[in-house]
């Protein structure tokens, strides 16, 4: 006497697809993602010993940050792209289909790579460093920062803004902060009835006794102008690219000093009025 075999219930069926294909994948997706921290711990550690090598070798901070940004960004596409291929995902098959839609993607990823190119071309040129003031793009601001793809600015009003860095490089760049000396300027009206010479000599005075103004190239006091009011003068001071601001303030808190000191009066317009008797 035969005994007959259990038939196939769904109980079975269910604890063998579990045992044959959930359990191998979910074993699959929690090594994957064991290894995604520890390669995300593991590449912080690579970026901080580059920085500390290139640190000891007193690299620019522009090329540190720089190189930390494409690091990041470079070994994180690695490790992504080994998990992948560690989950059974065929990469190549990706790579076949931003080939199949290369056109799209190439129009999209334009901006990208130009972006990137001109980020390079900042690096090695080095048209400014983080930490110079400068104006490019319409933006005037500090350079915090040049990325992979844009360059991040501070304004003085404390806002940060990021430019794509092929538009820094297509558009002109002032830098204010390139050259150790920058000079500071403005400009005063002289009425009428103050007398010129003792005005220059007085305003150069004051210039030659700001803290910040350097002693070579000497403080300039010349006629600008002459006009309706009386004359403009033109005054400038040179000092430290890092002083210049305090310059600019002190420059102008001392014109009104003096001003204030030597009771001069307001400029106004003098109009000639002649009365012709007829004949």
């Amino acid at each position: 006497m035969t005994v007959p075999e259990d038939p196939i219930t769904l109980h079975t069926v269910v604890l063998t697809s579990l045992s044959t294909y959930v359990a191998p994948a979910a074993l699959k997706l929690l090594l994957a993602l064991v290894v995604w921290f520890v390669g995300g711990y593991a590449i912080k550690a690579i970026i901080g010993l580059n920085e500390r090598a290139l640190n000891l070798r007193k690299t620019d901070a522009t090329v540190v940050r720089y190189s930390r940004n494409f690091l990041s960004v470079a070994l994180k596409i690695g490790l992504l792209v080994g998990l992948l291929g560690f989950l059974g995902l065929e990469t190549s098959s990706f790579a076949a289909l931003i080939a199949a839609a290369g056109v799209a993607i190439g129009v999209a990823w334009a901006g990208l790579l130009s972006n990137f190119a001109a980020g390079i071309f900042l690096v090695v040129l080095r048209p400014f460093k983080v930490g110079d003031a400068v104006t490019t793009a319409g933006v005037n601001g500090e350079v915090k920062e040049i990325g992979l793809f844009g360059t991040k600015l501070d304004t003085a009003d404390g806002v940060r803004v990021v430019v794509g860095n092929s538009r820094v490089f297509a558009e002109n760049i002032s830098n204010f902060s390139h050259n150790p000396v920058r000079r500071a300027d403005a400009t005063f009206q002289v009425p009428h009835t103050v007398d010129l010479e003792a005005a220059i000599a007085l305003f150069l005075v004051e210039l030659m006794s700001i803290e910040q103004a350097l002693a070579e190239p000497k403080p300039i006091v010349e006629v600008l102008e002459s006009n309706a009011l009386g004359t403009l003068l033109a005054l400038r001071v040179f000092a430290p690219t890092a002083a210049h601001g305090q310059t600019v303030f002190e420059l102008q808190r001392r014109i009104a000093r003096l001003r204030s000191s030597q009771n001069w009066p307001v400029p106004e317009t003098r109009t000639a009025v002649r009365q012709i008797e007829a004949v």
